[in-house]
């Protein structure tokens, strides 16, 4: 069991003056003004939006299309709105973008996304941002929905029916770079219709996206990743299918289904470039051998609500995850079978597969003692089977492994007085991973692995307060613990010693990440600010070693910390002006002496970073956005992966017509020439492959009707 209760190692002064403070700034204190009204489903006490003793950020559907009329690149709309996450690799893989330096749980409507028992790093790209309503960040880590959020939770809440009436939407964009090279155009078309009939609600919606070759500013093409998968050069498809059922006002039992496809056009090859000269990659016409890579995702969800079941609010869903990743192949040294063919000649691909089934079960009682006490509690349970083939031999890569969940939970909010908010919460995990007896492939030696069943048992904690200092200011702190899973089929597929036994080397014990927060909102006039300061440790972290051949889970202890500050100022009823600031620092102890003395790289821990943004609206029909985004220089252990930071600035105008809108952006406006973080930071071992420039300046042209 672990039972971290160490609020305040590292924040001792912070924590210290906060806690002096409480007492007088509640008693000085006026009745406490809301500073937000979005319920946060990600939460499981549905909690509100600027009312929480952690960070949450909402991004509504506004936010996103303003997004949108600058880039469909998923990833790019999550860097550019939060501060604390990686710039985007502009690629198919995620790998190496991380959320306050951890990985992030992605979930559609709340079904998790992400496979951590063979990370493939495929999970942000599960949904077209067409089917999407809004998005829930939870900052830091979380256990509130299990495996896989130590950095926190982005869930991706689908749209829902708004209209009594039959209702539709159809749109379509065009993208290209500016010097309207052809094979650089790319378009996407859209459409939805929804409506209510009775007691009934319906939603059908369907996206198709084709995307060109990216330039960079000098007009070269970018390099296409052919192995881990590109986003470039590729065809997309979302379709998304809604019915609901009220049975009065406060119930209703919905079905969601959510399919989402990409696959590359193979129609390009990477040119490697030298890192060390100072060349980027680039692509050439070329037909790359095999199947392109694909990202194939089928999320389905079923959910029963119940607004006022004797006095309680209850929520159960069941939900199933049909994953498929499929990479580029090679005749890669890990491939080779002399008994298939000659060593040095056999091609292969490999595919990640990945099938969920779940439960969750939520019951919230809010009138306790004279609506003083919210108490939340459920259980969650999940089977997660997971494999890895090399599909044209039909071999298993990584055995089939099993994974088992049951975890209840209970969550209390307490209010003793009106301007204070006292939180906490514990869960218990209990898990088990089923492997069978297994064989190895030929370049592991072919070895016998005995099967097993390596099981933990964790109780996670969380605790906060919120204090309304006075109707304008709002102090929180929050301590919340966050689980994940070491690679376990990275592990699997690489022993090649025999007389193994998975029982004996597989330490199943999660990586436990703490997390500890402490910050301010202020809301005074057309002034609004949230500050906060972070630290993430994790005593196990996880990190491979090959000992005697045979691949192990080394655990070393990681620890990060930083600031995040984000801010607005409306300068009238037209015009106004953000800035987001985000500074992270990591470090890990690779050595085992119990020292946190190695810099985290690019791959783990993003740069600082300064955004600013000017939102106006010039007429009741003309909007524009300008925003700037400045990565700052960091250094690494490693002289030559030291980051050397750019700028970038997107712009977009927005105009309604009288039927519909029209919409113009221009991503990277002054063109300027980069490689990218990942290109430039990264430790990898094909770096010259992936020595990536980024995207040039891109128009992108858009038009919107409901009818």
């Amino acid at each position: 069991m672990h039972c971290r209760s160490r609020f305040s190692v590292g924040l001792e002064r912070p924590a210290i003056a906060l806690t002096l403070l409480l007492p007088v700034l509640v008693h000085a204190a006026e009745p406490s003004a809301e500073l937000g009204t979005v319920t946060v489903s990600a939460t499981r006490a549905g909690s509100v939006a600027g009312q929480t003793p952690q960070k949450i950020t909402v991004v509504t559907r506004e936010d996103i299309e303003r997004q949108l009329a600058v880039s469909t690149d998923q990833a790019q709309v999550l860097s550019n709105l939060l501060p604390a996450y990686t710039p985007s690799r502009q690629k198919l893989s995620n790998a190496g973008e991380t959320f306050r330096g951890r990985a992030p749980l992605f979930m559609i409507d709340g079904v998790p996304q992400s496979n951590p028992l063979r990370d493939s790093s495929r999970d942000g790209y599960t949904i077209d941002l067409s089917m999407v309503e809004r998005i829930e960040i939870i900052h830091g880590a979380s256990a509130e929905h299990g495996l896989g959020a130590t950095g926190g939770i982005i869930n991706f809440v689908t749209r829902r029916v708004r209209s009594e009436k039959l209702v539709q939407h159809a749109g379509v964009s065009v993208t290209g770079p500016t010097d309207s090279v052809s094979d650089g155009l790319g378009y996407k078309l859209d459409y939805r219709v929804e409506g209510m009939s009775g007691g009934w609600e319906f939603l059908a919606a369907g996206s198709y996206q084709t995307r060109g070759l990216f330039y960079d500013g000098n007009g070269e093409p970018i390099g296409v990743d052919n192995t881990q998968g590109d986003i470039m050069d590729s065809v997309s498809q979302d379709i998304m299918l809604k019915l609901g059922y009220w049975f009065d006002e406060d119930q209703n039992l919905a079905f969601t289904l959510n399919r989402f496809y990409l696959e590359g056009n193979n129609d390009y090859v990477n040119v490697p470039g030298d890192a060390e000269a100072g060349i980027p990659a680039t692509s050439e016409r070329g037909e790359a051998p095999g199947k392109a890579p694909q990202n194939e995702v089928l999320t389905t969800s079923l959910a029963y609500k119940h607004g006022d079941l004797a006095g309680a609010e209850l929520a159960v869903q069941l939900y199933t995850q049909r994953f498929r990743a499929r990479f580029g192949g090679g005749t890669f040294g890990t491939f080779q079978d002399p008994g298939i063919a000659p060593v040095g000649t056999l091609f292969d691909q490999s595919q990640n597969e990945s099938d969920k089934a779940g439960a969750k079960l939520t019951l919230t009682r809010g009138d306790l003692f004279d609506n003083r006490l919210t108490l939340t509690g459920g259980f969650d349970l999940l089977q997660d089977k997971t494999r890895q083939m090399l599909i044209e031999t039909d071999r298993e890569w990584v055995p089939q492994t099993r994974f088992r969940n049951f975890a209840p939970f209970l969550q209390a909010e307490l209010r003793p007085i009106e301007r204070l908010k006292v939180q906490a919460g514990v869960r218990r995990e209990y898990a088990e991973l089923h492997v069978d007896t297994f064989t190895t492939v030929a370049s592991a030696n072919g070895v016998t692995v005995q099967g097993g069943e390596p099981s933990f048992q964790e109780t996670l904690f969380n605790g906060g307060v919120v204090v309304q200092a006075t109707d304008w200011a709002q102090l929180f702190a929050n301590y919340a613990e966050g689980f994940g899973m070491p690679d376990v089929g990275r592990v699997l597929r690489g022993i090649n010693q025999s007389g193994q036994r998975v029982d004996d080397f597989l330490d199943l014990q999660p990586i436990i990440t703490d997390n500890r927060e402490i910050g301010v909102r202020l809301a005074h006039g057309p002034f609004d600010l949230e500050l906060s300061y972070f630290e993430s440790d994790a005593d196990l972290g996880s990190r491979l070693q090959n000992v005697g051949g045979v691949y192990q889970v080394r655990r070393e202890r990681t620890e990060i910390s930083g600031v995040e500050a984000t801010a607005s100022l409306r300068l009238n009823d037209a015009h106004r002006l953000t800035a987001a600031y985000a500074r992270l620092h990591g470090r890990s102890d690779t050595d085992g002496d119990g020292k946190v003395d190695t810099r985290l790289d690019g791959a783990n821990i993003s740069p600082n970073r300064l955004t600013v943004g000017w939102l106006a609206r010039w007429t009741e029909r003309l909007d524009s956005q300008l925003s700037a985004y400045h990565y700052f220089d960091r250094e690494f252990d490693k002289p030559e992966l030291n980051f050397d930071g750019y700028s970038l600035v997107d712009a977009s105008l927005s105009y309604r017509l009288d039927k519909g809108r029209i919409s113009a952006g221009i991503e990277n406006l002054f063109n300027e020439d980069y490689v990218t973080y990942y290109g430039q930071s990264a430790d990898s071992t094909t770096r010259d492959e992936r020595y990536f420039k980024g995207r040039g300046r891109t128009l992108t042209l858009g038009y919107q009707v409901d009818f």
